[in-house]
């Protein structure tokens, strides 16, 4: 029996699918070279903005159309990522091909993960969310923020390192938070009600709600134990967020030779007002604040960030508060997304998609040109005023 993963999103859903892989070929499944190919297909979707739904759709409608054409029985269909979001019942309304639906919540650890790069690893260390800002699908596809155990993770960074592997890239929707969760009950419960007439008043801001002082982060010691692991030459991490960066990770970004210099810090809006209507939990000033402190010990380090443009109500002047903050900082690299709202969200209920479609380009265009062309990193200031 043969199975293929078509994989969709980021870099969580990469380090899922190499799991999935882990589980059938520990049953004695083999994986097939194409889909046309395979006995069952899964697909790993992303429901970050409505355009990756849109190509999960395309890719099962040619899947149908081919077998229909060659009148052969077409592979069993498994969806599995964070499209589960929407439920099987509403999945099976959208995407009458599907003939399962696995919970993102149900791709774990009960098998070794099949990995193809045999020198660079991903490794999960945490599932899930407890941050809800006002846009993210997340913490409804992927649920409550959970800690993987540090005996888990450093069992597979020691086997992974006698297996050759000398890179590994840490996973988890807030990497810095790892250890010290909080369930945020009240929150969940509040934006989870579809049925209640949602305010944003209501909506507790977003803060560092893991790490209240006293003492060093979890995660610093965490990366501390990886990078002492021999054969382990380097270490990445993603994503953190500017309220969880606290001063001794970066003074141990700073000190430790194996953590690799690249920063991947994501800002979303360079306007404060934007930024609360996100619930982002922190301010234009917050961030630099963040950057002049990794820039003032680490010379050489590089930044990247994700921007969000056209999100509800953006005016004119707070986009341009963005790209104002775009020449000051001078990411090395930024992922830059159009807003599509995601129903079930606070935002999608709150507030109107109301910047039209060939706006959101044109801004999402000026962005490109200013944070992705060529040599610009060798224009960024060091400590921004």
């Amino acid at each position: 029996m043969k199975y293929f993963i078509q994989v969709f999103g980021c870099q969580s859903n990469k380090s899922d699918s190499e799991r999935i892989s882990g589980d059938y070929e520990s049953r004695g499944w083999e994986e097939a070279s194409d889909w046309r190919d395979a006995d069952q297909i899964i697909v790993d979707t992303c429901a970050v903005r409505q355009s990756a739904e849109d190509r999960v759709t395309g890719f099962l409608l040619n899947v149908v159309s081919y077998f229909e054409n060659i009148h052969t029985p077409r592979p069993k269909i498994i969806l599995t990522g964070c499209m589960t979001h929407h439920g099987e019942g509403k999945i099976r309304e959208l995407l009458p091909m599907v003939d399962e639906v696995l919970p993102i919540t149900e791709v774990g650890f009960n098998a070794i993960a099949i990995r193809k790069d045999k020198l660079h690893a991903w490794i999960p260390i945490s599932q899930g969310c407890n941050s809800f800002c006002t846009y993210c699908i997340v913490p409804y596809s992927r649920g409550r923020e959970v800690s993987r155990s540090k005996e888990s993770i450093m069992e597979e960074v020691n086997r992974l390192a006698k297996e050759g592997y000398t890179e590994l890239t840490l996973l988890g929707q807030n990497v810095n938070s790892w250890g010290l969760e909080k369930v945020g009950i009240g929150l969940r419960k509040l934006l989870m009600d579809q049925s209640h007439k949602l305010k944003f008043e209501d909506i507790p801001t977003n803060q560092s709600q893991y790490y209240e002082g006293g003492g060093e982060p979890p995660f610093v010691g965490l990366l501390r134990d990886i990078t002492a692991v021999d054969g382990i030459e380097k270490v990445r991490f993603m994503t953190s967020n500017p309220w969880d960066f606290h001063s001794s990770l970066v003074n141990e970004i700073a000190h430790n030779n194996k953590i690799d210099k690249f920063i991947h810090l994501p800002i979303q809006s360079g306007s404060n007002a934007v930024l609360k209507r996100m619930n982002r939990g922190y301010t234009k000033e917050d961030y630099l604040e963040v950057v002049n402190k990794l820039r003032a010990a680490i010379p050489k380090v590089e930044l990247g960030t994700d921007i969000i443009v056209g999100f509800g109500g953006e005016t004119e002047e707070e986009f341009q508060e963005t790209v104002l903050l775009a020449k000051q900082i001078g990411w090395k690299v930024g992922f830059v997304a159009r807003y599509s709202p995601r129903p079930g969200t606070a935002a999608w209920r709150l507030f109107p998609d109301d910047i039209p479609a060939l706006e959101k380009k044109r801004r999402w265009q000026i962005l490109e040109d200013i944070i992705n062309q060529p040599n610009l990193g060798s224009k960024r200031p060091k400590v921004i005023k």
